[in-house]
């Protein structure tokens, strides 16, 4: 592959705004986190462009974790000036994160890419049918559990996000919302831990990837810069429109509409493996 060809980098660069629009929007839209969408379009891209095979999942991941960061830092700071974020839970939840970050951060680096693929694909596929069955209000337990499952469930948030390159949000609100914990607080605590799980995470994708071989043209270890450049500033930009857009849309049609893109995706993904 000629890496700087004029023509390939012109594509790229598209592919990433793209990429950063569409993210931003859903995530604006659905209030879910980016990387539950930069991550396969980031794969699907990094397939057309043929980058190695080996590397581009790990690639997908560690890109998304790093375009996750400016976000979730904005998104918890947000949150937190409305009285969103529920600091005794985020002290409880945070050293547990922490250390499922760090084993995904080296179980996702030291992974064939192809199990990166199938852990995404196969959570993936539960989000999405999540999302669709999934009935509003709906409650497993009236409260939370005791502390150690408690951190139980934090360490495998962490471990899973990292793994799939996502800020948390995704797997911890409708885990807290089992437990009948107040959404809103859910949502608002979900960007602060997001900001846990994508700061270590990239770093250890970072350090994982290092003088990998097969890495496109400024890499930094698993992070693509010039995909971190391009994505982040691009969804920044349309997650206002798509918060806009979800007061005048009907939200259940939203969700659906999104399952149906993630549940499609994932099971394109799965696909991949054969």
């Amino acid at each position: 592959m000629e890496t700087l060809d004029p023509v390939w980098l012109a594509g790229f660069i598209a592919a990433l705004l793209a990429t950063g629009v569409f993210a931003g929007l859903l995530a604006g839209l659905l209030g879910v986190g980016g990387g539950i969408v930069v991550v396969p379009v980031l794969f699907h891209l990094f397939t057309l462009i043929n980058i190695d095979p080996a590397v581009k999942m790990h690639l997908a991941v560690g890109t998304s974790l790093a375009a996750i960061i400016p976000t979730s830092i904005i998104s918890a700071r947000s949150h937190y000036k409305r009285g969103g974020i529920d600091p005794d839970l985020l002290k409880s939840w945070g050293p547990a994160v922490m250390l499922g970050v760090l084993l995904g951060a080296v179980l996702g680096g030291l992974a064939d890419g192809r199990v990166l693929t199938a852990i995404f694909g196969s959570v993936g596929m539960l989000v999405a049918l999540n999302m669709v069955l999934g009935k509003e209000g709906a409650a497993l337990a009236p409260s939370l559990p005791a502390r150690p499952l408690q951190w139980l469930i934090a360490t495998i948030i962490g471990g899973f996000s990292t793994v799939m390159g996502i800020g948390g949000g995704t797997l911890s609100v409708p885990i807290l919302s089992a437990f009948s914990y107040p959404i809103r607080r859910a949502v608002g605590t979900a960007s602060a831990i997001g900001m846990v799980i994508a700061i270590p995470g990239a770093i250890g994708f970072i350090i994982s990837g290092w003088d990998r071989e097969g890495l496109p043209p400024l890499s930094l270890g698993f992070v693509n810069l010039v995909g971190f450049a391009l994505i982040v500033p691009a969804s920044m930009l349309t997650a206002p429109l798509g918060a806009k857009l979800a007061h005048t849309i009907n939200p259940n049609l939203l969700r659906k509409a999104f399952a149906f893109f993630l549940f499609l995706t994932a099971i394109r993904m799965l696909i991949s493996l054969f």
